[in-house]
Protein backbone atom coordinates (compact mmCIF):
# COMPACT_ATOMS: atom_id res chain seq x y z
CA UNK A 1 0.00 0.00 0.00
CA UNK A 2 1.14 3.39 -1.15
CA UNK A 3 2.66 5.53 2.11
CA UNK A 4 3.90 8.63 0.71
CA UNK A 5 4.81 10.75 -2.20
CA UNK A 6 7.66 12.84 -1.36
CA UNK A 7 11.04 14.20 -2.65
CA UNK A 8 13.19 11.54 -3.11
CA UNK A 9 16.28 11.11 -0.56
CA UNK A 10 19.93 10.24 -1.87
CA UNK A 11 19.53 6.75 -0.35
CA UNK A 12 16.42 6.15 -2.47
CA UNK A 13 18.11 6.52 -5.71
CA UNK A 14 19.76 2.78 -5.58
CA UNK A 15 15.99 1.09 -5.38
CA UNK A 16 15.05 3.91 -8.16
CA UNK A 17 18.02 2.80 -10.26
CA UNK A 18 16.99 -0.61 -9.56
CA UNK A 19 13.15 -0.08 -10.99
CA UNK A 20 14.47 2.28 -13.65
CA UNK A 21 16.24 -0.93 -15.17
CA UNK A 22 13.53 -3.14 -14.62
CA UNK A 23 10.89 -1.17 -16.33
CA UNK A 24 13.13 0.96 -19.40
CA UNK A 25 16.20 -0.82 -22.07
CA UNK A 26 17.57 2.10 -22.06
CA UNK A 27 17.74 2.90 -18.42
CA UNK A 28 19.44 5.81 -16.07
CA UNK A 29 22.21 4.16 -14.59
CA UNK A 30 22.76 5.08 -10.55
CA UNK A 31 25.59 8.06 -11.27
CA UNK A 32 23.26 9.78 -13.51
CA UNK A 33 20.25 9.63 -11.35
CA UNK A 34 22.78 11.00 -8.63
CA UNK A 35 24.11 13.80 -10.78
CA UNK A 36 20.63 14.59 -11.98
CA UNK A 37 19.40 14.82 -7.85
CA UNK A 38 22.29 16.81 -6.76
CA UNK A 39 20.80 19.82 -9.85
CA UNK A 40 19.25 22.79 -8.45
CA UNK A 41 16.85 22.43 -11.10
CA UNK A 42 15.74 19.25 -11.08
CA UNK A 43 13.84 16.80 -8.79
CA UNK A 44 13.13 13.56 -8.37
CA UNK A 45 9.68 12.45 -6.55
CA UNK A 46 9.39 8.95 -5.15
CA UNK A 47 6.63 6.96 -4.22
CA UNK A 48 6.65 4.81 -1.19
CA UNK A 49 5.17 1.88 0.59
CA UNK A 50 6.45 1.15 3.93
CA UNK A 51 9.25 -1.28 1.99
CA UNK A 52 9.97 -0.06 -1.33
CA UNK A 53 10.25 2.61 -3.85
CA UNK A 54 6.46 1.98 -6.18
CA UNK A 55 7.34 4.59 -8.46
CA UNK A 56 9.46 8.07 -9.19
CA UNK A 57 8.78 10.90 -11.25
CA UNK A 58 11.92 13.26 -12.45
CA UNK A 59 11.34 16.88 -13.95
CA UNK A 60 13.72 19.30 -14.82
CA UNK A 61 12.41 23.07 -15.02
CA UNK A 62 13.64 26.96 -15.82
CA UNK A 63 12.01 29.76 -15.27
CA UNK A 64 8.35 29.02 -15.74
CA UNK A 65 8.63 25.48 -17.77
CA UNK A 66 8.78 22.20 -16.58
CA UNK A 67 9.92 18.91 -18.49
CA UNK A 68 9.29 15.52 -16.98
CA UNK A 69 11.84 13.36 -18.14
CA UNK A 70 10.78 9.93 -16.79
CA UNK A 71 7.86 8.45 -14.80
CA UNK A 72 7.52 5.20 -13.83
CA UNK A 73 5.33 3.01 -11.66
CA UNK A 74 6.50 -0.38 -10.33
CA UNK A 75 4.56 -3.13 -12.14
CA UNK A 76 2.91 -4.57 -8.91
CA UNK A 77 1.65 -1.15 -7.92
CA UNK A 78 0.30 -0.14 -11.15
CA UNK A 79 -3.38 1.14 -11.40
CA UNK A 80 -3.41 1.96 -7.76
CA UNK A 81 -3.19 5.31 -7.93
CA UNK A 82 0.62 5.98 -7.77
CA UNK A 83 1.19 7.89 -10.76
CA UNK A 84 -1.54 10.13 -10.30
CA UNK A 85 -0.55 10.76 -6.83
CA UNK A 86 3.01 11.62 -8.05
CA UNK A 87 1.05 14.25 -10.53
CA UNK A 88 -0.41 15.66 -7.81
CA UNK A 89 2.25 16.42 -5.88
CA UNK A 90 4.13 17.58 -9.20
CA UNK A 91 1.29 20.08 -9.59
CA UNK A 92 1.76 21.27 -6.21
CA UNK A 93 5.61 21.78 -6.44
CA UNK A 94 5.21 23.43 -9.89
CA UNK A 95 2.80 25.93 -8.34
CA UNK A 96 5.15 26.67 -5.80
CA UNK A 97 7.89 27.37 -8.18
CA UNK A 98 5.78 29.23 -10.20
CA UNK A 99 5.98 26.81 -13.26
CA UNK A 100 2.99 27.71 -15.58
CA UNK A 101 3.58 24.67 -18.19
CA UNK A 102 4.63 21.14 -17.82
CA UNK A 103 5.54 19.12 -21.18
CA UNK A 104 6.60 15.55 -21.92
CA UNK A 105 7.59 13.50 -24.39
CA UNK A 106 5.99 10.29 -25.07
CA UNK A 107 5.96 7.07 -28.02
CA UNK A 108 3.22 7.67 -30.47
CA UNK A 109 2.24 3.92 -30.12
CA UNK A 110 1.93 3.76 -26.03
CA UNK A 111 -1.66 4.25 -26.09
CA UNK A 112 -1.90 3.76 -22.24
CA UNK A 113 0.11 6.47 -21.12
CA UNK A 114 -1.29 9.11 -23.58
CA UNK A 115 -4.66 7.90 -22.46
CA UNK A 116 -3.10 8.96 -18.49
CA UNK A 117 -1.40 12.13 -19.84
CA UNK A 118 -5.24 12.91 -21.51
CA UNK A 119 -6.71 11.65 -17.94
CA UNK A 120 -4.44 14.32 -15.96
CA UNK A 121 -4.97 17.75 -18.26
CA UNK A 122 -1.94 16.96 -20.79
CA UNK A 123 -2.94 17.55 -24.27
CA UNK A 124 -1.13 16.67 -27.46
CA UNK A 125 0.94 19.44 -29.34
CA UNK A 126 1.62 16.38 -32.00
CA UNK A 127 4.22 14.30 -33.54
CA UNK A 128 7.82 15.81 -32.01
CA UNK A 129 10.80 13.86 -33.22
CA UNK A 130 11.14 10.71 -34.93
CA UNK A 131 13.84 8.60 -32.37
CA UNK A 132 16.16 4.90 -33.59
CA UNK A 133 16.08 2.48 -30.67
CA UNK A 134 16.34 -1.01 -33.05
CA UNK A 135 13.61 0.28 -34.92
CA UNK A 136 12.66 4.07 -35.68
CA UNK A 137 10.00 5.28 -33.98
CA UNK A 138 8.16 8.80 -33.37
CA UNK A 139 7.67 10.58 -30.23
CA UNK A 140 5.07 13.13 -29.37
CA UNK A 141 4.79 16.16 -27.23
CA UNK A 142 2.32 16.40 -24.70
CA UNK A 143 1.62 19.44 -22.39
CA UNK A 144 -0.55 20.74 -19.68
CA UNK A 145 -0.69 24.32 -18.85
CA UNK A 146 -1.35 25.32 -14.98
Amino acid sequence: MLEKICKAELSDLQDIAALESEIFFDAWSLKSLEETWNQKNAVIFAAKTEEKIAGYLIIYYVLDEGEIARIATAPSMRRQGAAGQMFQELVAFCEEQQITRIMLEVREGNEAARRFYEKYGFSSEGVYQQIEIGTKLWEMRYAKTL
